[in-house]
């Protein structure tokens, strides 16, 4: 991944944002811009200096993983509060207007900021500054991301044919969990949604200690995380054949409206469109008030960031976005039908990465 060339990217922006420096303090961007996966630290973008700072816990980790990522900053290791809050007191004297993550600084913090540790400096709030930098995906992101799909997509068919009149949710979701885990994932992408029968129209219910019943409808939501990068996939699936015709026309229709919504990613298309494509599948079979969420979302360093692919979204896909395409039908008394990939965006139409079979029946 070319980490080092963010930070540059990054300074370009700060005079449109109004600020003459950055305070970084969402731990994800300071991943992205740094590579370091510590939980406490504050990175100071200024014009022509990066500083680092952290605590003791980190001093050596910090040290190795800028290292490893090629960049250049100067770190502070300090005791939190004191001597953090003198560094960079320090670090941003002259400066006129100081900007700070707006999604990532609570009430009391830009408080004490304002009225100790930054009181020469008019303190800007910014908006996306390093979330819009994310969107695009690198090679080596999109490599991770692979990987992360890879994983799963072996985990799941390694663990169906544990899927069985009799099993619990819970019990198949630590099997799906632990496979991926074995497989090389660091950690599942989210918490493994499996829900069986009328718990598959709740999009994201939690499974429970409920059977798993011969001819319901199970829906499979799940991830791998590989490096930091997440994967995110759905398949709907039934043990036997399903327990009615309408069950197996929601499979059907939704199928149709994922793959539709496939067909229309490309770079230059509207989220909203995609969103349309989907949408018009559903309701034309008649369960447009049973689509509950929007189409999809991008994927990266969090399981859900920006692009949305929504009817409300205004955003233009551009190649290298990883979003995902996710139509559903829910009906409580048929059960819930989700089926999903993440793709890559293309010039000229959009790449798969998750790659596991849609098969509807496990015998």
């Amino acid at each position: 991944m070319d980490v080092v060339a963010r930070v540059p990217r990054l300074r370009a922006r700060l005079g449109e944002a109004g600020c003459d420096a950055l305070l970084v303090t969402n731990l994800v961007n300071i991943r992205y811009l740094t590579g370091f996966t510590g939980s406490a630290a504050y990175l100071l973008v200024l014009s022509d200096d990066l500083l680092f700072v952290t605590d003791g816990r980190y001093r050596d980790r910090s040290a190795e993983e800028l290292a490893a990522a090629g960049v250049d900053a100067r770190i502070d290791v300090g005791l939190t509060g004191g001597a953090q809050k003198d560094t960079l007191t320090a670090a941003t004297q002259g400066l006129a207007r100081l900007g700070l993550e707006a999604a990532s600084v609570s009430w009391a913090q830009q408080r004490t900021f304002d009225a100790g540790w930054f009181a020469d400096a008019e303190l800007v709030p910014t908006q996306g500054l390093v979330e819009e930098l994310r969107e695009v995906k690198d090679e080596g992101e999109v490599a991770r991301m692979a990987e992360a799909a890879r994983i799963a997509d072996e985990a799941l068919a390694r663990v169906l044919p544990m899927l069985r009149d009799g099993v619990t949710e819970q019990d198949f979701a630590l099997a799906l969990d632990f496979e991926m885990r074995r497989g090389g994932a660091s950690s599942p992408s989210f918490d493994t949604i499996v829900a069986a029968g009328p718990n598959g129209a709740k999009p994201h219910h939690q499974p429970s200690g409920r059977d798993i019943g011969k001819g319901e409808l199970v829906v499979l939501d799940f991830g791998a995380v590989v490096d930091g990068y997440c994967s995110d996939m759905t398949r709907t699936v039934c043990v036997g054949e399903p327990s009615s015709a309408t069950a197996r026309r929601m499979v059907e229709v939704v199928a149709e409206s994922q793959r539709r919504g496939v067909e229309a990613v490309t770079a230059g298309a509207s989220c909203a469109e995609v969103d349309a494509a989907c949408r018009k599948v559903i309701a034309d079979a008649g369960w447009e008030d049973a689509f509950l969420h929007g189409t999809g979302h991008g994927v990266g360093l969090e399981i859900h960031e920006e692009p949305r692919v929504a009817s409300t979204s205004e955003a233009t896909l551009a190649s290298g976005h990883v979003v995902t395409v996710e139509p559903g039908v829910y009906l409580p008394e048929h059960g819930g039908v989700r089926i999903e990939d993440t793709v890559v965006v293309l010039p000229d139409g959009c790449r798969r990465l998750t790659n596991a079979p849609k098969n509807l029946v496990v015998a």
